[in-house]
């Protein structure tokens, strides 16, 4: 029998929970609740499509000419997006992925990224995902093998589901603050705005319409545990929720308008990230792991009936 693209695939599950992980990537293929996608899947057949719940490592989002400056050296990285000549989510996204600590409801995915060209640098890499009643717990740890500080951000690439049909009729309800400006050519930072009173004002409930996404946005409203969340209300009434902790100041949103015909616009991606677009070159949050220093991010989705 061939092996499926994504590799060998983990299942984890509790009570109506179940989600799938994946050898390639180590990311996330499907969560669902009572039959309901929570985060929207692919086939097991096929490869991850836009990223697909991949973890987006050792940076999330678009670096301009894959090359950068660390402490005094140049670096350069393989151009990923030729036409744009930007190298986009990292390192891990095809590497294989091996599985530990797997339990019934609960599955750690690890990984070492050894030092190459244009990223010389040794890390320790693992993803925890876990169900509980609160739903999926994703938890990303990642040490400093090596004796020289690197460079370090990191995100994830789930896409929230409607249940059924496309986003326009989704009602969406996020708060933050700031939109980062893009360049729409190569999707480099330019500048900031203020959300509120704009098109990507989402802070009262409402239907994203035929808004396009593929946006950064921070500044984002917490609640009183410091999560932000994303809701996305589907037809059937069910609200599938994406929250992220503080070590995340961003998220991106992407409407998948650019994907094949039959995959646009049938989930919206919701990318919690360390750090916006290009730290690589600007250091924005840019996050300067110390030699045997750890990092540690966790963000999380659940489904609400309403």
């Amino acid at each position: 029998m061939t092996p499926p693209p994504s590799g060998q695939q983990f299942s984890i599950g509790l009570g109506d929970q179940r989600a799938v992980i994946v050898e390639v990537g180590g990311g996330i293929r499907e969560f669902r609740v009572a039959g309901r996608d929570v985060l929207e899947p692919y086939d097991v057949a096929a490869m991850a499509d836009g990223g697909r719940g991949t973890a987006l490592i050792p940076w999330p989002n678009r670096l301009a000419d894959g090359a950068y400056r660390f402490d005094g050296v140049d670096h350069q990285l393989p151009l990923t997006e030729p036409a744009k000549r930007t190298a986009i989510h990292g390192l891990l996204r095809w590497r294989p992925w091996r599985a530990t600590d797997a339990h019934e409801n609960e599955i750690t995915m690890r990984t070492t990224l050894h030092p190459r060209k244009g990223y010389p640098f040794h890390l320790d890499v693992a993803i925890c995902y876990a169900l509980s009643d609160d739903g999926l717990t994703v938890t990303t740890t990642a040490t400093n093998l090596g004796d020289t500080a690197a460079p370090y951000g990191c995100g994830q690439h789930p896409y929230l589901s409607p249940g059924c049909g496309r986003i326009d009729d989704a009602v969406l309800h996020f708060d933050a603050a700031t939109r980062i400006v893009t360049d729409p050519d190569r999707g480099l930072p330019v500048g900031t705005e203020p959300v509120r009173g704009t098109p990507y004002d989402f802070t009262t409930p409402k239907p994203v319409g035929a808004l396009v996404f593929d946006d950064p946005f921070t500044d984002l409203a917490r609640d009183a545990d410091g999560l932000a969340r994303v809701r996305l209300r589907g037809d059937d009434g069910a609200v599938a929720e994406l929250w992220m902790d503080d070590s995340y100041p961003v998220v991106q949103l992407f409407s998948a308008d650019t994907l094949a015909p039959s995959r646009r616009r049938t989930g919206l991606a919701v990318e919690p990230m360390t750090c916006p677009p290009n730290a690589f070159r600007t250091g924005d949050g840019l996050i300067r792991l110390a030699p045997g220093a750890t990092v540690r991010t966790t963000w999380g989705a659940r489904l609400v009936r309403t």
